[in-house]
This record gives structure tokens, sequence and C-alpha cells, in this order.
């Protein structure tokens, strides 16, 4: 009788049943010699396969035998990883075959164990896998590259990928799409990244496209498998940039760092060349005046305590202008007191400050609140929060 041929499985067990041998290959589940009158790829019409017959079972038979033993202990199978054809394959099989006694399944399983056993290295699924764990290794030039010289459907499931996206990303992807495409977009989405894709959208478009929502009942799995393979192609031949931030973030946290006489030099020169690049270098631009407009008061002690006192005193004596001084007291008002009456005895005691001190100890107070930023301890408030509390 000729043997089936072998059923290749993904067995990614997430690094706990059987070893752990995520992306096993069951194709090399090895289909030894047929048995003699044993229907060994069926198994059907309730026959018990024999311990004996252990051995003759066909891959497939084995693949099924294994998937159902995984399968009953609770085992999380990526089957829908497999290609169609091999899902139906699996399926059909498992459903040809009716009983299986104790000695034969030890014997399967022993052999798969064995089999897991004798791997010394396990290398990622396909291109798709490499890429992943390459990422961060290579050069992002060269990953981009691959994965869109690859193509969309050999990273799986387009929708995963689309996810990782950031909020105003997919909101540029939603208001070039159709207002139905954007809906199913929206729906794909967990309920915290749609939530975020409706902020970045302009109020009367949210409106059309969360309206479009309740039109989606009859959309079928394929046509939102082809929109997000639309979608994802439209990332993927997106240019790879050379720059993460755009123009006036870039500039504008070059000018944090300037003096104050050259960064209200370049934003006056940039008024005149370019008004709208100077109102988004301004809104990148951060100042010690603005830390009471962004920070939250219960964020303070978090700053302060990264802080020397001499800086903290050197700033708050330096300070003149009105918004310097609504900062400084911010700042206070927000510390613990004893430290708020040790600081204004030392600001007291200090006198003048030089432009070059003051403003040294400025770019320190910033610097260290944008690393508390950068490493998620603080959230700074939007602007769009300021301008909500303004209208207020």
């Amino acid at each position: 009788m000729p043997q089936d041929d072998m059923l290749a499985l993904p067995m990614d067990l997430g690094g706990g049943d059987m070893g752990g041998m995520g992306g096993m290959d069951m194709g090399d589940f090895a289909a030894p010699a047929p048995l003699g009158g044993l229907d060994a790829g069926g198994m059907g019409g309730g026959a018990l396969a024999s311990p004996a017959a252990a051995s003759g079972l066909s891959g497939k038979a084995k693949a099924a035998i294994i998937v159902r033993l995984l399968l009953n202990e609770g085992a999380e199978i990526p089957l829908e990883e497999l290609p169609d054809d091999l899902q139906l394959e699996l399926t059909q099989q498992m459903g040809r075959m009716r009983i299986v006694d104790r000695e034969t399944l030890n014997s399967v399983a022993g052999e798969f164990a064995d089999l897991l056993d004798n791997v010394g290295l396990h290398f990622p699924n396909g291109l798709a896998g490499a890429l992943s764990a390459m990422e961060g290794k290579i050069s992002r030039h060269t990953h981009t590259r691959l994965r869109r010289e690859a193509g969309v459907r050999q990273f799986g499931d387009p929708w995963e990928r689309l996810k990782q996206l950031p909020p105003e990303d997919l909101a540029e992807l939603a208001q070039a799409e159709s207002t139905e495409v954007a809906a199913v977009l929206l729906s794909k989405l967990d309920t915290a990244k749609a939530a975020q894709l409706l902020i970045h959208l302009p109020g009367p478009v949210a409106r059309r496209i969360t309206y479009a929502v309740s039109q989606t009942a009859n959309v079928t799995p394929d046509t939102v498998d082809r929109i997000g393979l639309s979608l994802a192609a439209q990332v993927e031949a997106r240019p790879d940039l050379a720059f993460d931030q755009t123009p006036g973030q870039r500039l504008g946290a070059v000018l944090t760092e300037a003096a104050a006489a050259k960064r209200d030099e370049v934003l006056t020169a940039l008024d005149e060349e370019d008004e709208e690049f100077a109102v988004s270098v301004r809104k990148a631009i951060f100042t010690y005046a603005l830390v009471s407009e962004r920070m939250k008061p219960l964020d303070v002690p978090k700053l302060i305590r990264v802080l020397s006192q001499p800086d903290l005193v050197t700033a708050i004596a330096f300070a003149t202008d009105e918004e310097d001084v609504a900062t400084s007291e911010f700042l206070l008002k927000n510390m613990s007191s004893r430290m708020a009456d040790n600081i204004r005895e030392e600001v007291a005691e200090r006198g003048k400050v030089k432009r070059s001190d003051g403003e040294a100890a400025y770019s320190l107070i910033i610097s260290a609140m944008r690393d508390l930023v950068a490493t998620g301890e603080i959230e700074l408030k939007s602007l769009e929060e300021d301008e909500e509390q303004e209208g207020g």
C-alpha cells in the first residue's frame, strides 16, 4: 500500500509542552514502512490500532494523533498558520480515525519526544520569522526592503501588521480610504487603539466612520482579508524615511537646547520665511516657561528627585519673566513644603544669577523632564488638552 505524504505542522507550544519546541516541522516525523492489512493512513471503520502497528502509521496519522493528544491536554497549537490545504488534510485525517490504544499512543508520543530531543537548534519559520528575529539587529532599511520584496502575505495576518502602527498612521490610512473601508479598519483594532485612532481624525470624518460601523454586519471574512492585504500593502510600499521625526520636531528639539536669544532670533527669521513651519517648530520647542503648562502637578516630585537642589535654586533665582516665575511657583507648590521653604531661603541669599548659569540650569531641568518622558515615568499634558482647558 503506498504511503500517504507526511503532514507538516507548526508545533508552536509557547515554550511549554513537549519541550517548548516552537515551529517544529511535523514533516520530519517519520512515516515508516506500510502495514499489511491495516489502514495506517485512515484507521477508519472503528479499527483499533495495535501497538505493533504504531511503527507503520503514516506521517499524517501520527500527526493527527499528536495534535489530538495536545488538544486534549489544552495546548495552544497555531494550526491556523498552516496553508488551507494542509488544514483540510489534517481535519479529514482526524475524521477518518477512531480509536488508538494506549500503547500505540505512547509509542507515537515517544517517537515525537525523541525527535524533539534530537533537535539542537531551531530557526524561525520562513522569512517572516527570520525578519522578526532580526528586527533591531539589521538596519531598518534592509529590514524594510526584505519585507517589501517578500510581499505582505508571507507575513501572516496583515491585520497584525496594521495593529502595530501608531494611531496617527492609522488615521492617515483611514482618511485616504472610503468610509466603509475605514469602518472595517476601526472594527478590527482593539478598543484602546481604535479610540486613539478616532482622536486623530477630524470630527466630521470620525462621525461618518463610526456610523459606517453599523453597516459592517454582513461583511464576509474574505472581504476583511482583502481589505487588510490592501492596507498592509500600502504601508509596505511607503518609502523608507531617514528621520523618524518631522522637520519641525527636529528643529524644535535643537532650539530647546539653544540659548534664549538665539532661539528668538531663529524663530523671528522663520516667521518671515515660512510661518506655517515656524508654528510647527514652536509646538516642538520646550522651555522652562512651559513646564507649568505641560507637566502634571503629581509628576513634580519625580522630577525633583532627579535634580540637584543647587540647580533648582539657580533656575528659580534666575527666573524673572512672568512665564518663568509661574513655572518656579508651580514647582515650589508641588514639592514638599519643607524643601520649598529651604529653596526659597537659598534663592533669597543667592542674589543675581548670570545668564549663562541660569540658562544652563533651565536646560538641565528640561533635559531631566524629557528623559522622564522618554522612559515613560511621566506623561506630559498634550497640546489638545491645553487648548480644551483654555476653551473651557
